[in-house]
């Protein structure tokens, strides 16, 4: 069981001593009752993300273990390291003029797992709820992220992994991908996107980079209201892919499956074993280095029509 707070206050003066030895944990602590001049360590939490991040070691992890917000602003993380609360905890990340969590530096390892990342009413608005710019691997599992206004999660470059995560009325798309970015997601809930936004949705794979390929798959998931389901879009010499196996897409205001190029290079979707069901339209295709492919085993019906062409793709 973690240390009472009187036990940690008195533990901590004699850690303090030794906080410069202690500085790269291999697991770093935060509390509701923590304070960031402690060392981390179990007996003596720290509060914040950020002296968190400063004490743990390159690989290492950090453990909530009350139910809080643990930042002020946007947390920047620049090492490999796994954020996490311990179950039954609301390990809370929230947004304020910016993303909860921004990812700048390439080659890290990050992992988030069990944490609610939204915004808080009496604080400045925030962005997205991840933003990643640095080509980097990062695992969202087991989380909520909700309420945002830009994108749940944002990658330009780098990698995703994503699963049984609920992903909810945020005001663009609830993964979106440039520049290289690839992600693979599964038993994803991803509901109430964007009302009365254009550009809002489930996953979009967008090839605005030239040279680049950006790639969705999707399995076992939900994608429910905003403008679009998935989308694959290129404007350049750049290919965009999304793929999408035993999901249900749902109640989009524009297309369920919206793929098109305005240039030369190459957006496609597949889809096979899905439910597409009481969207606007069905599917959108438009440009030659274009295609939607079927399996031919989707169930489709209460859409309201398609534009373009969706092609049988055989199994094989």
């Amino acid at each position: 069981m973690p240390a009472t707070k009187a036990t940690r206050l008195v533990l901590a003066a004699s850690l303090l001593s030794c906080a410069t030895a202690n500085a790269q944990l291999f697991r770093a602590y935060l509390a509701a009752d923590g304070n960031d001049a402690f060392p981390c360590t179990l007996p003596a939490p720290c509060r914040l993300l950020p002296a968190a991040l400063n004490a743990v070691a390159n690989g290492g992890e950090i453990c909530m273990l009350d139910s809080a917000n643990y930042n002020t602003a946007t947390v920047a993380v620049g090492k490999s390291v796994s954020i996490l609360a311990v179950p039954g905890v609301v390990g809370s990340v929230v947004a304020t003029g910016g993303p909860a969590i921004s990812i700048s530096t390439p080659g890290l390892t990050v992992a988030l797992r069990n944490l609610v990342i939204a915004p808080v009413v009496t604080m400045p608005a925030g962005t997205d709820g991840v933003f990643m710019t640095g080509a980097s691997s990062l695992t969202i599992e087991d989380s909520v992220i909700a309420n945002l206004p830009g994108h749940g999660v944002s990658l330009i470059g780098g990698a995703l992994k994503l699963t049984n995560t609920i992903l909810r009325n945020n005001g663009a798309y609830a993964v979106n991908l440039v520049g290289g970015a690839t992600a693979t997601i599964s038993n994803a809930q991803i509901v109430g996107y964007g009302d009365g936004q254009t550009n809002s949705g489930g996953v979009a794979a967008y090839g605005l980079s030239a040279a680049t390929t950006t790639t969705a798959t999707i399995s076992d998931s939900v994608i429910s209201g905003g403008a679009f389901g998935v989308r694959a879009f290129t404007n350049l010499d750049a290919t965009a892919r999304v793929s999408v196996r035993g999901s249900t897409i749902e109640r989009a205001r524009n297309n369920a499956l919206d793929c098109s190029t305005t240039g030369v290079g190459t957006a496609e979707i597949t889809i096979g074993s899905s439910l597409v069901v009481d969207n606007v339209r069905s599917w959108y295709q438009s440009g030659a280095g274009s295609s939607i492919l079927s399996l031919g085993n989707n169930q489709m019906s209460g859409n309201g029509g398609s534009v373009g062409v969706k092609t049988p793709l055989a199994p094989q």
